[in-house]
């Protein structure tokens, strides 16, 4: 009994270890890689901005109603923002910026894993009461989805959308 326990605790730890290593593979390198296309995310939605070189900010609040205020932000393509984001509520909530797609199989694996916690340039957890920030520079036009990640905020609504204006020559 006890060589079983052993070994279904070392099955449980190899699989959660591979699943975070597929999910974040990519973490340890700093975020100039992830920029340069290493990341899926980045292709797609842009890349991490500057502190330096941030055009505007957006202050976004999240709250135990399990929505985003504003859920919609436009912004202009290759513009830089700075996204505060507020905790008002008593959970714990985060922002990510993704596609949909991604963002979906983030969330199926956040229901998994609901401790996992996160190091990505494109997003941010904040606790009860607190804050965070997140620093993006919007490389192509179309929309970027935002969700909180943690598990069933997803499914009840805790998402948003940065639709993302094409630049004019």
């Amino acid at each position: 009994m006890f060589s079983c326990r052993i070994r279904t605790s070392l099955a449980l730890s190899l699989a959660f270890g591979a699943t975070l290593a597929a999910a974040h593979g990519n973490e340890a390198k700093p975020a100039s890689a992830a920029a340069g296309g290493e990341h899926g995310h980045a292709a797609a939605i842009g890349v991490p901005g500057a502190a330096g070189k941030v055009d505007r900010t957006v202050k976004i609040d999240m709250s135990d109603t399990m929505r985003f205020e504003p859920s919609r932000i436009d912004v202009k393509q290759g513009e830089t923002v700075r996204f505060v984001v507020r905790n008002s509520g008593r959970l714990k909530h985060e922002f990510v910026l993704g596609t949909e797609a991604e963002l979906k199989e983030h969330e199926a694996l956040m229901k998994k894993f609901p401790e996992m916690e996160h190091a990505d340039p494109n997003q941010v957890s904040v606790a009860a009461g607190g804050s965070g920030e997140v620093i993006w520079r919007f490389t192509k036009a179309g929309p970027v989805d935002f969700a909180c990640l943690q598990p069933g905020h997803y499914d009840a609504g805790m998402k948003g959308k940065v639709r993302v204006a094409a630049r004019h020559p």
